[in-house]
């Protein structure tokens, strides 16, 4: 599998969102693979760190990129870490979010949500995706969620930035695949990474590892334009989607969503 992934691919892969949690565990599974890596993320400690011990597993070389994904240069540093090298899987792993009614909250902080969750991944996607598509080769990858699906109160905005995510990530599937790079959405439900585990007080119903969610995505590529790791998260979605109306679809997230701090 690791031999077929990297002639699939090739020599280099991006995360962006890669200083922990999930994104730490993309960057594990890629080196695993063999690929050459080149780190995206705001805290150089972390990201060193990472980076240290990807080259001690895997022998693999690694470039730490430190950049903040909510400002419209962070393609500039990015370009500049890429430019010499192959990148055959792009990842697009940021995002921001926050819990509470969306009015209750200061306008600015919807805003860097949008520019690191929309904003963002078009600016990966016109940085990256250029040289792929002249060689007919690569792969890209967003992460998505559940939450995206239908409307997921005291999630507003993240829940409407995922939903953006998907559609593109859906559309650019039927547009690129003809033309030799592979696009897959990856909508997780609950995943074990730092940050919820500060705002859930439980584990949701499917709450998987970020190894397991990495490991599941990148499986994937090359396969569809959508993959929901976890059984459990799979029923979700039929449920939710197929079987209940969108107003009961909504209550059933409010449910949901009603102890995350």
């Amino acid at each position: 599998m690791t031999a077929s992934f990297k002639e699939r691919y090739r020599n280099v892969g991006v995360v962006a969102g890669a200083s922990e949690g999930l994104g730490a565990a993309f960057a594990r599974g890629l080196a695993a693979r063999g690929l050459d890596l080149v780190l995206v993320a705001r805290r150089a400690d972390v990201l060193e760190a990472l980076a240290a011990e990807l080259v001690a597993a895997h022998g693999v070389k690694v470039r730490a990129v430190v950049a903040d994904l909510a400002d419209a240069s962070f393609t500039d540093s990015l370009t500049r870490a890429t430019g010499d090298l192959e990148v055959g899987v792009a990842v697009y792993n940021a995002a921001l979010s926050f819990t509470g009614p969306l009015l209750d909250l200061p306008l600015e902080d919807a805003l860097r949500l949008v520019a690191v969750n929309i904003q963002g991944p078009l600016r990966f996607v016109h940085a990256l995706a250029p040289p792929m598509l002249a060689r007919k080769r690569g792969a890209l990858l967003f992460m998505s969620s559940l939450a995206g699906f239908q409307g997921s109160p005291r999630l507003s905005a993240y829940a409407s930035s995922k939903a953006f995510i998907t559609v593109l990530g859906e559309s650019l599937w039927s547009e690129l695949k003809p033309r030799g790079v592979d696009v897959l959405v990856s909508a997780a439900g609950a995943i074990r990474t730092p940050g919820y585990l500060r705002s859930a007080k439980k584990d949701a119903p499917g709450t998987l590892d970020p190894s397991e969610v990495a490991e599941l995505s990148l499986t994937h590529l090359g396969k569809g334009p959508i993959v929901v790791p976890g059984a459990v998260n799979k029923l979700a979605r039929f449920f939710l989607g197929r079987l209940l109306s969108r107003r009961a679809a909504v209550g059933v997230m409010a449910s949901n969503t009603a102890d995350l701090e």
